[in-house]
């Protein structure tokens, strides 16, 4: 029985860039939320963004780890 796989183990706090800007100019998103899919936060202007997990590991460019504070 195959088992499901993820390109990227997404986590809350993670910030990602995607590979097309957002109107505001920037490209770098934070991640709020991880299940079937996925809630980001713009890191520029804060606006908020709900994408199916399979559209942000397409469209995911860079993961940067997440910041322990």
């Amino acid at each position: 029985m195959p088992t499901s796989f993820f390109r990227y183990p997404f986590e809350a706090g993670q910030i990602v860039t995607l590979k097309k800007e957002h109107p505001c100019g920037g490209s770098t998103w934070k991640i709020v939320r991880v299940a079937s899919d996925a809630t980001l936060t713009c890191t520029t202007c804060g606006h908020n963004m709900i994408l199916k997990r399979s559209a942000l590991e397409k469209a995911c460019k860079d993961v940067k780890p997440a910041v322990d504070a």
